[in-house]
């Protein structure tokens, strides 16, 4: 068989090689997303058992769920080759090309960021992903013709946070679409407690559920976190994480008690004291804070939004009580109807 074309990467770092060691390598392994996960398993065996490939997937979410780590699952179960790009690679229909004609049989192709691929290019992925078949045009002007290539059977599987940028053709060729949801204390303590292990880190029950808790519900910050509380125990704590050590070290990193960091609170009191509550436009918060306007809206404000300190408005992003509350500061009595909003 030949070698399927795949993404090099062309340096990988310890820290890197030491986070695809904590990923799962099996669905029996992946925590949470309990459904979601039964479902694939079904499906999988499924297509097994019938000798096809998997039908075609799509999978959404905020970053840090593990869609990456679902998709090698997938190939993993089915034992078939796994060839990975993004989005923002693809960007001439010769690329899609190279990748979709250098595959074996019932491989799973997975498009990270599958959001950010450009308009002009979906269409050469429809009767690839429906008939198998890739129209390629030979020459050009008046001398042009058409080839079509057969393509083996494949599974595509697209990986996007932002499903809603999706064109509705392109979502409907997905036969199986799942939404990954933030994970609740009790996974993450799991997913903790699981990358210890990995990691031969000497984890005590409540400091696990004290990194859980401030994890952002989302399994990759609970492992970035995880190595740093576990530099400070090394170095100040005898190298047991506790709850005090985890909480110590947290602290340290400017972590609070709801998993805010220092520019999730810098973006609260800039909309609570600077702007009176708001509505505060993006693109007034993104230069009041120093940060790019897609990393607020894409990082920072999907984890305020879905703590409740936030909320918005057709006139901008404003504070909740809750913010206040947070913050420490009193909330004004009323906020002003109109002189402080600023737009979109």
């Amino acid at each position: 068989m030949s070698t399927p074309a795949r993404i090099q990467t062309p340096y990988l770092t310890a820290e890197d090689e030491l986070d695809r060691s904590l990923r799962p390598r099996r669905l029996c392994d992946f925590v949470g997303q309990d459904t979601l996960r039964d479902q694939f398993m079904v499906a999988i065996e499924a297509a097994s058992g019938r000798g096809e490939a998997l039908d075609h997937v799509l999978l959404a979410g905020p970053p840090g769920l593990g869609k990456t780590s679902l998709a090698q699952i997938i190939a993993a179960e089915l034992e078939v080759p796994f060839v990975q790009t993004a989005g923002p690679a693809l960007e001439r229909k010769g690329d899609i090309a190279s990748f979709l004609t250098a595959l074996e049989p019932h491989s799973v192709f997975f498009v990270d960021e599958i959001h950010r691929l450009p308009r002009t290019l979906e269409e050469t992925f429809y009767p690839a992903m429906e008939d198998r078949r890739l129209p390629i045009t030979v020459g050009q002007g008046a001398g042009a013709r058409v080839v079509t290539l057969d393509l083996p059977p494949f599974t595509l599987i697209g990986a996007t946070t932002r499903s809603g940028l999706l064109s509705t053709p392109l979502r409907d060729r997905f036969g199986i679409q799942g939404r990954l949801e933030h994970y609740g204390i009790e996974d993450l303590t799991t997913i903790v407690k699981r990358s210890a292990s990995i990691l031969e880190i000497s984890l005590e029950e409540d400091g696990a559920i004290a990194l859980a808790t401030r994890s952002r519900g989302t399994p990759r910050v609970a492992n970035r976190l995880l190595k740093r509380v576990r530099d400070y125990a090394e170095v100040r704590m005898g190298g047991v994480v506790t709850a005090e050590a985890a909480n110590a070290a947290l602290e340290l990193l400017e972590v609070d008690e709801r998993g805010l960091d220092r520019l999730d609170r810098e973006i609260l009191r800039i909309i609570c004291v600077k702007f009176a509550g708001g509505p505060v436009g993006l693109s007034t918060l993104a230069v009041a804070v120093g940060e790019e306007q897609d990393t607020i809206e894409e990082v920072y404000e999907p984890y305020l939004l879905q703590e409740g300190l936030i909320k918005r408005t057709p006139r901008g992003r404003a504070a909740t009580a809750a913010a206040y509350s947070h913050l420490g500061i009193d909330a004004p009595a009323a906020h002003p109807a109109g002189t402080q909003a600023l737009l979109l």
